[in-house]
């Protein structure tokens, strides 16, 4: 079972771009914690079953981004 901050997480990375602003900032304003908090976040959840259950899709395009090698391109 996910807890309320996970599923911040993943509700935010699923929308961030329709916010106004750099990701950055709206990490620390949407979420209350730096972005290394986030991005640690976002790469355990890539590999936790119940983040797959809550949000399939970017559950998914994150364990994509993850163990992509860094510096190639990413097919959507």
């Amino acid at each position: 079972m996910l807890d309320d901050f996970s599923r911040s997480a993943l509700d935010f990375e699923r929308t961030w771009w329709l916010l106004p602003g750099h990701k950055h900032a709206n990490i620390a304003d949407q979420l209350g914690c730096t972005s290394a908090e986030y991005y640690e976040t976002l790469a355990a959840l890539a590999d936790d079953p119940a983040a797959k259950e809550y949000d399939p899709l970017t559950v998914a395009r994150l364990r994509r981004i993850k163990n992509h090698p860094a510096g190639t391109a990413i097919a959507p």
